[in-house]
Parts: C-alpha cells; sequence; structure tokens
C-alpha cells in the first residue's frame, strides 16, 4: 500500500482539534456551567489556594559528629482572611473562630462589614499547629487560611556574616539573597513559587520540559556549611568578651582547618540578626570584614618573611645579624618596637622578640624580587576564591615600589593590607607542609534531584618545602614556651605555634597614630599536625597597647576549648 502523507497530516489536524474542542468544552464546563459551584467550593477551602508562595532552600550547620543543624529555614504562617461579601453570620463566625484563636473581636466586625469587599485579613497565627489544624475542620462558607512563608534564622546572630539574608528587591517584587551564603548559593538556594493545589498532568508535563529544554529550578537544592555552630558561638563569646574588656571599633576571628581549608568558624563585631535585618539603619554592618575589609596586620606577618628566608636558603633559625635597634632606608628611619638594640642576635631571637630590624635583614639577604616572590606565592594580594561574595583582594603595591623601604615594612606587616581570610590561609601553609588551601564554608550541597555535589580539599600551589614548613613551626613552638608573655601562657601537653601581631593604624594623613593601633594573633596546634588554626584581630582597642595583652586569653580559651571539644590527645 502507497504511503500518503497528506492523509496523515489530515488525521493528526483531525487530532489536534477534537482534542482542543474537548479541552474548551471542559474549560466552559468548568467556569460557566458549574462556575457558581466551584467558586462556593473555593471559598469554603481550608488553605486558599495562593498561587506562588514563597519557598527557598535550606542552609546547615555541620555539627562535630555530622549532624546537620538548621541555619536558615522557612516558617510557616497562616492568615485569617474572610470574604465579607458572602458571609452570612458574622456573629456566628466569630464566635466558631475566637473559640479556636484569639481574635480581635472589633476589629473582626469592622472588616465584617465591608460588603463590597471580597477579602480582609482578620488575624493571624504563627506556629500555632493545634490552631490551624482545629480551624480546618471547620466548614465556614467566606472564612479561609492564607498560607505565607517567610526565611528564619534560628540563630539569630551565630555566623550572621556569613549566612547573609534574604529580602525583596528595591522593586519589592522578587525575594533573593542579599549578603552572604544566600548570595553567593543564589542560583541553588532560589526556588520558584510553590503552588499549594498542584495539577497533576501539569508537574509532568513541567519536568518533562525542563529535563530536556532546560531552565526551572531543576538545580536547586539545600547548602550544608562546614560551620559548626557550638564552636562558632564559642567564637562569638570570646569577642564579645573581648569587646567588654577592650573595647575596640570592630573585631573578627576565623578557625579554619590548615589542611582543608575549611573553615569551622568564622565572626565579627558588630554583628547582626539576619532576623530582624530590616531594623537595622547602618547597612555597613552587613558587609563581611573577615572577606572584605583588608588590614595592615603588623608582626603576624613577620613568620611569612622567616619562612621565605629559610626556604630560600639565605638563613637559618640560628643565622646571626646584628641589631642596632632601627635601619635607615630611602631616608626613612624604621624602628624595633622599643627602639632598643640588642647587638648580635639569631633569628629565632629575631621572631621571638618581633624585631623589625630581623625581617628586614631576611628581605635584604633574599633581595627584593625573591622576597616580592613568596609573598605572592603566599596569595598574598590575590583573593582566596572563597564561596563568599564580596572578597577583596588586598592591597600590596609595595611589593612592586622602586623603593626599598616599601619591602622593608612589607617585612612585618606594615604599608600592605590584607583580608583576615586571606592572612589565614597564608599562615595555614606553615602548619600544613607548605600547601596554600582553597578556604571553604560549604561542605556539600544536596540538589533537589537527589545529587550531591560534595567540597573537596583544593591545593591551590606548593608554597614552601616541608621542610620549611616544619622548621620554622618549632620556632613559632618556641615563640610561644619561652617568649609569649614570658612563656606563661603555654599549654602543659599541647605544641602550640603561635606569633602576635601590632599594627599601627593609619592617620587619614598618609601616615601612623602612634597612640592607635590593630591587634591580632593566630596559631595553630597540635603545631606539628594541626587540627585548627586560630585568628584573631581587634581594630583600635583601648587601654592595651600590644596583642599578647589583648589577644592572648582568648586564643588560649578557644585553643583549651576547641581540645576539649575535639578530645584531641595530647602532643607532649
Amino acid at each position: 500500500m502507497k504511503y500518503d502523507p497528506i492523509k496523515r497530516i489530515r488525521f493528526l489536524v483531525f487530532v489536534l482539534i477534537v482534542s482542543a474542542a474537548i479541552i474548551v468544552a471542559r474549560l466552559f464546563m468548568i467556569q460557566v456551567v458549574r462556575g457558581e459551584e466551584f467558586r462556593e467550593m473555593a471559598e469554603r477551602q481550608y488553605v486558599r489556594p495562593t498561587p506562588d508562595i514563597f519557598s527557598r532552600g535550606n542552609i546547615f550547620f555541620t555539627e562535630k559528629n555530622g549532624n546537620l543543624v538548621s541555619a536558615a529555614g522557612l516558617k510557616t504562617d497562616y492568615h485569617l482572611a474572610i470574604n465579607p461579601s458572602v458571609l452570612r453570620d458574622p456573629k456566628m463566625v466569630f464566635e466558631k473562630l475566637s473559640a479556636v484563636t484569639n481574635l480581635d473581636e472589633e476589629v473582626f466586625f469592622k472588616k465584617a462589614a465591608m460588603t463590597e469587599d471580597p477579602y480582609e485579613i482578620i488575624g493571624k497565627i504563627t506556629g500555632g499547629d493545634d490552631e490551624v489544624e482545629k480551624l480546618k475542620e471547620m466548614d465556614i462558607r467566606g472564612f479561609f487560611l492564607e498560607r505565607e512563608r517567610r526565611r528564619v534564622y534560628p540563630s539569630e546572630k551565630i555566623a550572621s556574616h556569613v549566612l547573609g539574608f534574604v529580602s525583596r528587591g528595591s522593586d519589592g517584587r522578587e525575594f533573593a539573597g542579599r549578603y552572604g551564603v544566600e548570595k553567593q548559593y543564589e542560583e541553588v538556594l532560589h526556588r520558584d513559587g510553590d503552588s499549594v493545589y498542584i495539577n497533576f498532568f501539569a508537574e509532568i508535563f513541567s519536568n518533562i520540559t525542563r529535563t530536556f529544554v532546560g531552565g526551572g529550578d531543576e538545580f536547586s537544592g539545600d547548602v550544608v556549611l562546614s560551620i559548626e555552630p557550638t564552636v562558632n558561638s564559642a567564637l562569638s563569646k570570646e569577642l564579645a568578651s573581648l569587646k567588654e574588656k577592650w573595647g575596640g571599633r570592630s573585631m573578627g576571628g576565623i578557625i579554619i582547618e590548615p589542611k582543608t581549608g575549611r573553615i569551622i568558624a568564622s565572626s565579627a563585631l558588630p554583628d547582626f540578626d539576619p532576623n530582624l535585618f530590616s531594623k537595622e539603619k547602618d547597612y555597613s554592618i552587613f558587609m563581611n570584614p573577615i572577606v572584605e575589609s583588608v588590614f595592615e596586620m603588623g608582626s603576624t606577618i613577620k613568620p611569612l618573611t622567616v619562612a621565605s628566608g629559610i626556604d630560600s636558603g639565605v638563613i637559618t633559625a640560628s643565622s646571626t645579624y646584628k641589631d642596632e635597634g632601627f635601619v635607615i632606608l630611602n631616608g626613612r628611619r624604621i624602628e624595633n618596637y622599643d627602639g632598643k638594640a640588642r647587638g648580635v642576635v639569631d633569628m629565632q631571637t629575631a621572631l621571638g622578640k618581633s624585631l623589625n630590624t630581623g625581617m628586614i635583614n631576611i628581605m635584604q639577604k633574599m633581595g627584593r624580587e625573591t622576597f616580592s616572590k613568596y609573598m605572592y606565592s603566599f596569595g598574598l594580594g590575590e583573593k582566596t576564591e572563597i564561596d563568599l561574595p564580596g572578597e577583596s583582594a588586598g592591597l600590596v603595591s609595595n611589593l612592586k615600589s622602586k623603593y626599598e623601604v616599601d619591602y622593608a615594612t612589607a617585612s612585618f606587616g606594615q604599608g600592605i593590607a590584607l583580608t583576615p581570610i586571606s592572612v589565614a590561609r597564608a599562615l595555614s601553609a606553615l602548619g600544613n607542609g607548605g600547601l596554600l588551601m582553597k578556604p571553604t564554608v560549604v561542605d556539600e550541597i544536596k540538589y533537589r534531584v537527589g545529587a550531591v555535589k560534595k567540597t573537596e580539599p583544593t591545593v591551590i600551589r606548593r608554597v614552601i618545602s616541608p621542610q620549611t614548613s616544619e622548621e620554622v613551626t618549632r620556632m613559632l613552638v618556641k615563640v610561644v614556651d619561652d617568649e609569649l608573655l614570658g612563656g606563661t601562657v603555654k599549654l602543659k601537653n599541647y605544641r602550640v605555634a603561635a606569633k602576635t601581631g601590632t599594627a599601627l593604624l593609619n592617620d587619614g594623613k598618609g601616615g601612623y597614630d602612634k597612640e592607635r593601633f590593630l591587634h591580632s594573633f593566630f596559631g595553630y596546634f597540635p603545631a606539628f599536625e594541626p587540627r585548627f588554626l586560630i585568628f584573631l584581630y581587634t581594630v583600635d582597642p583601648e587601654g592595651v597597647q600590644y596583642a599578647s595583652h589583648s589577644l592572648s586569653d582568648p586564643f588560649f580559651n578557644l585553643a583549651r576549648f576547641l581540645i576539649g571539644y575535639y578530645e584531641i590527645e595530647p602532643d607532649r
């Protein structure tokens, strides 16, 4: 039999016409013939069929045992509403409803009297599951519940800068993440509105379309953070105590795993409650200073200079130089913190006593080009590519200067401004065997389709050799045991590698204010197999000159907490 394409086309057209006719007839039956019946049924629905209700993926903290704790989720509330135009007996309705939930009688009857208005809200239920269930059992024409979802942050201020928050756009229409993880992972967390009532066949067709055509929110999901809530709370409490004792404009801290780059805790003051973000008048408080602000860190940079000198082969811990208390370069006099000369000293002493002249000596032995190469290799002046928005790269133009004095100041942490996260990453390389790791706050993404994307530790590059890492660690342990507050803060059964930093603050006129400081402190432990690195800083503390006095207690309080909380075995 000969194939006739014309007949086939006519048959397909006939099928399409018949199908369209059936659909039109069905719609006519629903909307016209039985329209009043269905409208009355809708008015009796327990939950008003809101077409698009706010929906969004969850964010979780990860406890030390792997359990997930809600960091950001959705809470469902219900508006109690009436259609005054069809409400037959307002008094009876009020009596029924007020027996279940609290209603303002005056408000109810005032709105019930608006018979020309088809919609009036008469109350709200927040979290009252029992009330909602009882109201659902009622069959009252003209009364309905309207479901509403809102973003909630159960831990309030904990890791608020990491989380960010969700708000409507400037046009007041669409919800979206504005800071932190909420913004960084907007494409994952965003979901198209969930319908209260979903047509089964329409949903199937939609899924098929998304599979073959793309689009929609098929790649949406939940985000699991590496942030440990108990640890982050401990960090926040130490910062609050620091603020209470010494004041200061701002302060912050990071607890990171040197070997993986996973951030266990991150906090900064002033902070905010993302549940109440709309009440904040100063929007700058929402910026995360850990990744967005840059500071001249001072002497916490000195171990990087020492490590560079050792790795390049120009010094060892026992190498000596003559300390005259100052150095004059390009017409500028640079002194030690106390201006004192100590004669012939070795590099261990230079690090332990935090001598600026010692770091300048190392830089000069290396040469400007080699010194700069190492500083850049440690990632100073580049973004860490952490999975948070708004990261700054840092200001390190001194490393390209034609003046030797600029390299000299950089060697002891002045004249270069860095983000706390970039410094924590660089210092982690001292303890992890010499590797620069990518810092992360997200452990995994759980997609709605069932797939899971895990974050694997990422090595950016090798900066120093394992042998250099071990030698610098040994030197930093000796700094803690012998020099830090006279050796009074060392831990009996644990070796801690640490260093403080006290930097002069810029006076806003191109110079430095000798009465105002930025204090910083870093340390990792157990020193030769470090589980954690803690980095702390505070800007402009009052009544205290050196970081050893302001930050030693917070650091060791956190170290002891982590040792106990994670049951870390002693290493000496």
